[in-house]
């Protein structure tokens, strides 16, 4: 008697796909990458939105602290798997160092939306700042891949 299972097959392209985000090599790395900004940057447009009323540059501060604390750690152990050579605090310092350009970055950006225009909606705004995090993420990619990189795993004893 066969026992009815919970997963069904995945298809071939789905088996092809988690390979290549599982992987290594800088393309794996980058769709982990991808995928840990995404996910955090939908959690800030919730922080965003929801503090609002509290004024937008408040709602980026806090918003951009939470998530990239979040974020940080996440490219720790799961973006460039160094939860075992490279510790919370040291993460958070290289990562922090680098969201401190991305928050002052977003903040000039709103400070310039609010002086050109007579928006207080919280969509374009946060638009304006996904599109600065988008360039800051990019940035901030090449600079956790190549410039913090430490021994690759294999080398570590």
């Amino acid at each position: 008697m066969s026992h009815p299972t919970l997963c069904r097959p995945r298809g071939e392209w789905v088996e092809a796909a988690l390979t290549r985000v599982r992987g290594d090599d800088t393309l794996g790395q980058f769709s982990r990458f991808v995928l840990v900004g995404g996910s955090t940057s939908a959690l800030y447009a919730l922080i965003f939105v929801l503090l609002h009323d509290v004024g937008e540059q408040p709602a980026n501060w806090i918003g951009s602290v939470i998530t990239s604390v979040m974020a940080n750690e996440m490219h720790r152990r799961l973006t460039f798997r160094a939860g075992q050579r490279v510790s919370f605090l040291t993460a958070q310092v290289e990562g922090g160092a680098l969201s401190i350009a991305g928050l002052v970055s977003t903040s000039v950006a709103l400070a310039w939306l609010t002086a050109v225009s007579d928006t207080d909606d919280p969509y374009v705004q946060f638009g304006l700042v996904a599109l600065v995090t988008a360039t800051i993420g990019t940035l901030r990619f090449i600079a956790l891949r190549w410039l913090f990189r430490g021994r690759p795993a294999d080398q570590v004893s």
